[in-house]
């Protein structure tokens, strides 16, 4: 992502006038998840000083600190918040994924289950992509290197803890972390090893927007999506003024 990330983090990155973050927060207030925790790294005290300038969609919201960013993949971050993971039901989201307010409606209208991994199919998938592989809606494996034939979607990036998932999700980031090459594991790991135990589903997103900004060329197409979403006149994304009242009644 350089130059564009050398001296922000993705999350801060501007896309249709508002940070990446801001357009999450704004998605989760929609769906009246007003509890928030920002886990932060690489440019913290930018993610903090944001959120200040954000009005009502950053009020509330807490930031906590990875002292282990420089070192470990995103486990790092899950392991941090793992007492948050275990206290009550959860959205997990990278910081990196933009995705219309409907999506998670969607993923929170899904059968209940411990572990719910959104997904997205396309006609075909390209190295980088978090590929599943799903039977009806459980989930088999999950990971960048399956192959071509075991590839049913792709993980959007944000994931649903419900009931004793996030305990049984935290347990799990411990015992990776304990491995020789737990540090340098993605999260989405964790969920692969519990997926044969067959508490893990899947809730498609197909047919609604989103986007994940890993390459200079995404903030564009970034652009594009929520541009699109603006423009289908959701009333929680459109205009700030109604979602500064929804806020105040969460």
């Amino acid at each position: 992502m350089l130059p564009l990330t050398e001296f922000l983090p993705k999350c801060l990155l501007r896309v249709a006038e508002r940070p990446v973050l801001e357009w999450q927060l704004r998605a989760l207030a929609a769906n009246g998840v007003s509890d928030v925790t920002v886990v932060t790294g690489f440019g913290a005290d930018a993610v903090d000083q944001a959120l200040r300038r954000m009005g009502p969609v950053g009020k509330g919201v807490r930031t906590l600190f990875n002292p282990f960013y420089a070192v470990a993949d995103n486990i790092g971050s899950c392991f941090v918040a793992r007492d948050l993971l275990r206290a009550s039901d959860t959205v997990l989201l990278n910081g990196d994924t933009l995705f219309e307010p409907a999506i998670l409606r969607r993923a929170l209208r899904s059968p209940d289950a411990p572990i719910t991994v959104t997904i997205d199919r396309k006609p075909a998938y390209d190295a980088d992509d978090m590929k599943v592989s799903v039977e009806g809606t459980r989930l088999l494996a999950i990971g960048k290197t399956l192959a071509p034939e075991e590839t049913d979607g792709e993980s959007i990036g944000l994931t649903l803890l419900r009931g004793r998932g996030g305990a049984v999700f935290a347990d799990g980031v411990e015992a990776c972390l304990r491995r020789p090459d737990g540090l340098r594991r993605w999260y989405l790991s964790v969920i692969n090893a519990l997926a044969p135990a067959g508490g893990v589903r899947v809730a498609s997103i197909e047919g609604l927007a989103w986007g994940e900004i890993d390459y200079p060329a995404d903030v564009a197409r970034a652009e594009d999506v929520v541009r699109g979403w603006i423009a289908a006149d959701d009333p929680a994304t459109a205009a700030p003024q109604p979602l500064a009242e929804a806020l105040e009644g969460l």
